[in-house]
């Protein structure tokens, strides 16, 4: 007796988890070819471009000059995988046990919640390239003071 409908692949083509999410970032990340010849600088801004989109994620390419920075913000209902593909970003984040800060060199991957409030910044001498997937794509973009989170922030400070 023959099944043939359990031989065939039913599995999604995109990633449905946050590990298919942080795989994602970093098999974009790898494949420099395709994203290398996209980079461009502004000097007044960080400079963006989505890459992909798909079935509930977008692929970003984000750019950042020394001293440009994202400001202190969260994702609103997205989560997020940010991989560092090219120079060092410092991240700054606000969570329930207070204040951390960390240096993001190529390589590195930071992956969080809905809510989760940080703020990406560029301290290094030379321009820096980043990868961001967020699922679901990213909507909004809550911006905050220099120290403001809001009261009982989601994080996941994995990654």
């Amino acid at each position: 007796m023959a099944f043939p409908h359990l031989a065939v692949d039913n599995a999604p083509r995109h990633p449905v988890t946050v590990a298919g999410f942080a795989a994602l970032a970093r098999r974009t990340a790898a494949d420099r070819a395709r994203w290398q010849p996209l980079v461009r600088y502004d000097a007044l801004t960080r400079w963006y471009a989505r890459l992909e989109t798909g079935p509930g994620y977008e692929v970003w390419l984000l750019s950042w000059l020394p001293g440009q920075s994202s400001g202190l913000h969260d994702h609103g209902a997205s989560s997020g995988v940010l991989t560092v593909v090219q120079g060092e970003l410092t991240e700054r984040s606000l969570g329930r046990s207070g204040e951390s800060t960390r240096t993001l060199r190529p390589g590195a991957q930071r992956v969080f919640a809905p809510g989760y409030v940080h703020e990406v910044v560029n301290t290094a001498l030379e321009p820096a390239v980043s990868i961001h997937v967020y699922a679901p794509g990213l909507v909004e973009m809550n911006q905050y003071g220099a120290t403001a989170a809001p009261a009982g922030q989601a994080a996941y400070e994995g990654g």
